[in-house]
């Protein structure tokens, strides 16, 4: 094979992973927003598990970023981002202001996201991503050199994955002109965080763990998204776990598999909000006079948690300029 085609064989290769990662809604255990257990029944949390909430929202290499601060230089940019959170200036962060924080700071991470990758694809600079310009810059080399791949495992990838795209494309396309302006591209890219599109997260959760084509999901299937049997020994007590939530709380009509509704009330649960948890958690942990508020000495005590935690980003905001934030 040819230098030029060795590397854009590499290049498709590393689109279809990206392709495959960014289409399920979720992976493993993030396929739903867990909501926590009573607040009093959770242990202490320890150093090494902020460190991998941290390194499992940046990746190691973007973690590093963090890692480069002093403690010193960390508690210093995130008192910065405690008077920010305390939007009425009273010296107490409350649970609310610290969910509106978090809201803020995944609402711009969504869109930041979307700004990183918006060039690669509006290849005439119109402001507008056409879903020509997204399949040639996504699927280009594939589609004009089908016979690189027709021995591969990457062209059932492909050919799994344009079809799909192309449907979520449509569904996030609301004026219909098959060209998505930059809210229709984040709902293409997000779709979990829009309304319209929580269908498809619905219908492409069912496809990836629906391994029989049958319409639904069993509960094989169900553990088999989240644990793979590779010694053939006996399951972890947490799988066991996962087979009594299939029954008595994912499985509503008691039929043995999950349609459609079922798996859109598992992943998409109406009655919990994600960042409220979150505040009410950071809140709970740091608490130390259970005023049910936190001053800021509080928050700096227990850094280590807010720098794995998305009031700042994962930390990622410890290393941006106060205007950036």
């Amino acid at each position: 094979m040819a230098r030029g085609g060795r590397l854009g064989l590499a290049l498709g290769l590393l689109l279809a992973l990206a392709l495959t990662l960014r289409a399920k809604p979720t992976v493993r255990k993030e396929r739903v927003v867990r909501p926590d257990s009573e607040l009093g029944e959770r242990p202490p949390e320890d150093n090494q598990s902020f460190q991998y909430d941290h390194e499992a929202f940046l990746g190691k290499e973007d973690s590093k970023t963090f890692d480069q601060l002093s403690p010193d230089e960390s508690k210093e940019r995130l008192g910065k981002i405690v008077d920010r959170i305390d939007s009425d200036g009273d010296g107490l962060v409350t649970t609310e202001e610290l969910k509106v924080w978090i809201k803020r700071v995944q609402k711009r991470y969504i869109y930041d996201n979307v700004a990183k990758v918006w060039k690669d694809y509006d290849r005439d600079k119109d402001e507008r991503i056409s879903w020509e310009e997204y399949k040639q810059a996504t699927y280009g080399y594939y589609l004009g050199n089908p016979t690189e791949f027709q021995d591969s495992s990457d062209h059932h990838t492909f050919k799994k994955m344009l079809p799909r795209d192309e449907r979520r494309f449509k569904a996030s396309d609301l004026d219909g002109d098959l060209t998505a302006t930059r809210e229709e591209f984040t709902a293409f890219l997000h779709p979990e965080e829009f309304e319209h599109m929580k269908e498809i997260v619905v219908l492409e959760t069912l496809e990836d763990i629906d391994k029989n084509g049958d319409g639904f999901v069993d509960q094989d299937e169900y553990i088999a998204d989240m644990f793979s049997h590779e010694d053939n020994g006996p399951e972890p007590d947490w799988v066991l776990s996962e087979r009594e939530q299939f029954n008595d709380f994912r499985d509503l009509n008691k039929d043995g598999k999950l349609d459609k509704d079922e798996i859109r009330h598992w992943i998409l649960p109406q009655d919990y909000d994600h960042a409220q948890a979150e505040a009410r958690h950071l809140v709970y942990e740091s608490d130390k006079n259970k005023d049910e508020m936190l001053t800021k000495e509080e928050i700096l005590d227990n850094w280590n948690m807010f720098v794995g935690s998305q009031a700042t980003n994962y930390g990622e905001d410890l290393t941006k300029n106060h205007d950036e934030l």
